[in-house]
Parts: C-alpha cells; sequence; structure tokens
C-alpha cells in the first residue's frame, strides 16, 4: 500500500511524539534547541570528512532519488542493502550535509580498524565501528548503537549482514528488528543501493569509477504486535521495491 505524503507525514509525528512516556505518566513537548547545539562532539563536521563526501561521489557516480520521502534531521535509521565496502561511505555521503554530520554508518571493526589508512577513513565518515566477532550480552551491538546516537543521531545500517555477491538480498538479521522494538519513535528508511558492488569488486582496494544510484523510500515503523520474522520480511520488501520503482 502506497501512502501519501501527508499521511506518512502524519504518522511520522504520531510516532515521534508516543515514543516516550516520561516518569510522572504526562507528556511533554520537546524543548527546541538551535541545530548548533545539538552536534553530538564526535560527529563534529571536519575537513577530511568534506573531501571523503567529494571523493565518494566522484568515484561512485551517483544519482540520488527520494521516493515517498525527504532529507529530514529527525533521528532515522536508514537501512539499506550491501554489496561493497564502499557502501557505507556513499549512502553517508549522499546524505545532504546537515543530515550527514547527525548520522553514523554502522561499520565492521575487524575490516575497517585493519591498518591506520582505514582507521582514520573510519574516524572521518563518523563510522561507528562494531565488533562482529566478540559479542557480549552486556555489551550488544544494539545498545552500542543506540547509546552512540542518543536523543540526536541517525544511524546507517545493512541489516543482510555481509555483502551479498548477487542481486539477490540475503534475509535481513534480527539487529533492525531489536532497534525498532528498543527505539519505536525512530523512523526506519528503507535505501536500495544499485551498482555498488562493480565500482569497488570484491577483493579490490582501488575504486573503479562508475556511475550508481541511491533510492531513498517512504519510512516504516514496528506495527504493534508484529512478529520479528514477519518485520523483517517486509523491511526486506520494502528495500528490494525501491530497484524498480
Amino acid at each position: 500500500m502506497r501512502y501519501s505524503q501527508d499521511t506518512m507525514n502524519s504518522r511520522s509525528l504520531i510516532h515521534r511524539a508516543t515514543a516516550t512516556l516520561p516518569a510522572n505518566g504526562r507528556w511533554q513537548r520537546p524543548i527546541a534547541r538551535p541545530f548548533s547545539h545539538i552536534h553530538p562532539p564526535r560527529l563534529r563536521w571536519n575537513m577530511t570528512g568534506k573531501v571523503l563526501a567529494i571523493l565518494a561521489k566522484l568515484f561512485s557516480g551517483y544519482t540520488v532519488r527520494w521516493i515517498d520521502c525527504q532529507p529530514d534531521m529527525c533521528q532515522r535509521v536508514y537501512f539499506a542493502n550491501h554489496t561493497s565496502h564502499l557502501d557505507a561511505v556513499v549512502l553517508w555521503s549522499a546524505l545532504p550535509p546537515e543530515v550527514r554530520c547527525l548520522t553514523r554508518p554502522v561499520a565492521a571493526k575487524d575490516y575497517w580498524e585493519r591498518g591506520r589508512l582505514r582507521r582514520h577513513l573510519a574516524e572521518s565518515f563518523n563510522a561507528l565501528l562494531i565488533d562482529r566477532k566478540n559479542i557480549k550480552v552486556h555489551q550488544s551491538p544494539v545498545d552500542q548503537m543506540l547509546r552512540a546516537i542518543g536523543d540526536t543521531g541517525s544511524l546507517i545500517v545493512f541489516p543482510d549482514g555481509g555483502r551479498n555477491t548477487d542481486e539477490e538480498m540475503s534475509k535481513f538479521k534480527s539487529g533492525l528488528y531489536y532497534l525498532a522494538k528498543k527505539r519505536p519513535d525512530l523512523e526506519l528508511v528503507p535505501v536500495h543501493m544499485d551498482n555498488l558492488n562493480r565500482v569497488l569488486p570484491r577483493g579490490e582496494f582501488l575504486p573503479i569509477p562508475l556511475l550508481s544510484c541511491i533510492s531513498f523510500g517512504a519510512p516504516i515503523w514496528l506495527e504493534a504486535g508484529e512478529p520479528k520474522l514477519d518485520f523483517l520480511n517486509r523491511a526486506r520488501e520494502a528495500v528490494r521495491r525501491l530497484k524498480d520503482a
């Protein structure tokens, strides 16, 4: 079902307004703060990040489509298909600057901490590095993500886990479901990235300049009582539909 923009905006406001009930049991209007006052220290804009965003645009040659969705500084989780190590950088760079500086791509710690250059690049695009091998109950990746964004930041995640080598996406892992369950106020924005696997093929270090396309779709939310598998299949289908939209 395709909702109108007014309908989606209404749903967005409802989800944001009803996400958290204060301890006193009364709803409170959020305090408006100037944009310059809400930048987390680690997300402040820097020159290296600007250069990296320009290079990502140059090498990927991407075009951006916003389908039933518009750029917004509200807290979001952008979830996309994963085909290349460049996905996180390119998707981050495709966001408008004012949104980009509040958004942290989630990336694999074992890859981006391998060597000084990769570590520096990860810092430049505000990557949130997650240890995929040493996961502890009291230090779950989902809890790390939520602590990192606080009440102002957004995330970029790749729910299919590892990179796909063909056109078919892998089944989504459960992290997106638990993010939505713990923070129902977050807008979940599907993103489809086309042709990025050819820009940086598996096993290659240097990108090959090509044309690619990044499509942002209408936000979704976890519905009340929706089973985990049903939600993950619905989220995966939201990404897949963008390819043909």
